[in-house]
């Protein structure tokens, strides 16, 4: 199975919501950082992408047909690079609010890594801080002024690398419309998927602390 979607954007972008839509036209499994959490096989690949270590991208996706999400937005130009036949999606928000969300959601998450007991969790929490906010914003995530100046260079990246054909730069508020025509796929009668807010995030984070 080779991807056919790859995903640019950074998380809390929509990217659940995006996944999800995917999936449900047709380019599931879409792999999410929620892979890592339940798929097993998926954490000591992306232990090994933060060590630095070359990456096998046809063994790491064997089993999706398409990415979104950190871990693997880090490494989209590798992605693309290794799977040409992707189109490439990049998800985008307006900066102030991604910046927000951020610091409601996942920032905390991986702040809380060190109470952690040593397992799994620990583990994947230590992968996505070094992932997250060492690899991609040098350790100042908490900076606001360059954590927005990281997220905006990013994008401009990913549309100067990727050719216009190959490329949709897609805020999820957007809906159904422009992601069906760039992937040539009809259009669902159904709503586009809204999940993963900070209400949820939080809610989530706090029953699995809670167990």
């Amino acid at each position: 199975m080779a991807l056919k979607i790859v995903g640019a954007g950074f998380g809390r972008t929509g990217t659940n919501s995006l996944k999800l839509a995917l999936e449900q036209l047709g380019f599931g499994p879409c792999h999410h950082m929620f892979e890592v959490r339940d798929n097993p096989r998926q954490l000591p690949f992306w232990q090994a992408a933060a060590r630095g270590e070359a990456m096998d991208w046809d063994e790491v996706f064997a089993e999706y047909n398409a990415c979104v999400d950190w871990p693997s937005a880090l490494f989209w130009r590798e992605i693309a690079d290794h799977f040409t036949s992707a189109k490439v999606l990049l998800s985008v928000r307006p900066a102030e609010s991604w910046f927000k969300s951020v610091h409601a959601t996942i920032y905390p998450s991986m702040m809380k890594r060190a109470g952690d007991p040593p397992g799994v969790n620990k583990d994947r929490r230590d992968m996505a801080y070094e992932i997250v906010v060492n690899k991609t914003f040098d350790g100042r995530l908490e900076d606001k002024a360059h954590a927005i100046a990281v997220f905006e260079a990013h994008i401009a990246e990913v549309q100067r690398t990727i050719v216009p054909e190959r490329l949709l730069t897609f805020d999820v508020a957007e809906g159904w419309e422009p992601l069906c025509a760039f992937l040539e796929v009809p259009v669902p009668e159904t709503p586009f998927p809204r999940t993963n807010s900070t209400e949820e995030f939080r809610a989530r984070i706090v029953n699995r602390d809670k167990r």
